[in-house]
């Protein structure tokens, strides 16, 4: 050995040091070390992470849109099944639509909540599948694709069925009077009676899938909000599966109470409300007429 070099007894070094702990994607902390402080903003917000802003987002945009919604089936199902009569009908949801389609209730209510809502729900899936790709080091296109993509609820799935029939309820319903006539102030339910006695098949089936889903993904997406779907049944309650079952009856009852009374209004009085006549059938019809694809029909 040469005369310069010096023997040493070996000694252990840190496998972990902790000046490059902050740089892992999963930073290694001792046990005994206590959790950094929370990050906080000028508002006095905890930094979090974007997957829990996301997730928030979308459960706190779905309570605005819900008060529409529960206004908004008030009026086109519910006091029609109880008037049995559309002019009457007509006169209460005249009287009371303005308070949530006027110039500053609309894009509170429905517009905003509904358009966070989706794009927080997509976005979020998308986030959860970056961060699988980065999990796992998938770095190349075809890397990425050999990755399953996040598990989608069924309560998700119908959020993306339920997508393009909102859009186009709210297109024939309220986008086209605007973009036609201006306003939608002669709309009401005897257009939609109209349409229905128009083409009894296309309205009918696409209504009752709409109302169908809209239900469900109402109804479960509350459920979860609450902490009432199987999946949050904990794993210290005593039976455990039986608990998981009356919640599953539970909600789905519910979804066929709500979807009921929802089609018994809407289907059973107003779809049988039959077609107009005079004027206001042609006013209708033109602008039925001006719906993409299916206006031919008319």
């Amino acid at each position: 050995m040469d005369n310069n070099m010096q023997e040493l007894d070996p000694s252990p070094i840190e496998d972990s040091p902790v000046a490059n702990e902050k740089d892992s994607y999963f930073p290694l902390r001792s046990p005994a070390s206590p959790p950094p402080p929370a990050r906080s903003t000028s508002l006095g917000l905890s930094g979090h992470s974007l997957t829990w802003w996301l997730f928030r987002t979308q459960r706190y945009s779905s309570y605005a849109f819900t008060a529409f919604l529960t206004a908004h089936i008030t009026n086109v199902s519910l006091i029609p099944l109880l008037t049995r009569s559309l002019p009457t009908s007509d006169t209460y949801l005249l009287l009371t639509r303005p308070y949530y389609q006027s110039s500053l209730a609309e894009p509170l209510l429905v517009i905003a909540p509904l358009a966070v809502h989706i794009l927080s729900g997509v976005t979020l899936r998308l986030h959860r599948r970056r961060q699988t790709a980065l999990r796992y080091g998938a770095e190349s296109r075809a890397d990425r694709r050999t990755l399953a993509w996040p598990k989608l609820s069924g309560t998700s799935a119908l959020g993306y069925v339920l997508t393009p029939l909102v859009l186009g309820h709210a297109f024939v319903n309220r986008v086209l009077p605007l973009w036609v006539e201006g306003g939608s102030s002669s709309v009401g339910l005897q257009y939609v009676a109209h349409g229905f006695a128009k083409d009894p098949w296309v309205a009918g089936v696409g209504y009752a899938v709409f109302v169908a889903a809209g239900s469900w993904h109402v109804v479960w997406g509350w459920g979860k909000w609450l902490g009432w779907t199987p999946e949050e049944v904990g794993w210290e309650e005593e039976e455990r599966e039986r608990a998981k079952r009356r919640r599953w009856w539970v909600l789905n009852g519910v979804t066929a109470l709500v979807a009921g009374v929802w089609m018994a209004g809407g289907l059973g009085v107003v779809g049988r409300g039959g077609e107009m006549g005079g004027w206001l059938g042609r006013q209708y019809d033109g602008l039925y007429r001006r719906i993409p694809i299916l206006g031919s029909r008319y």
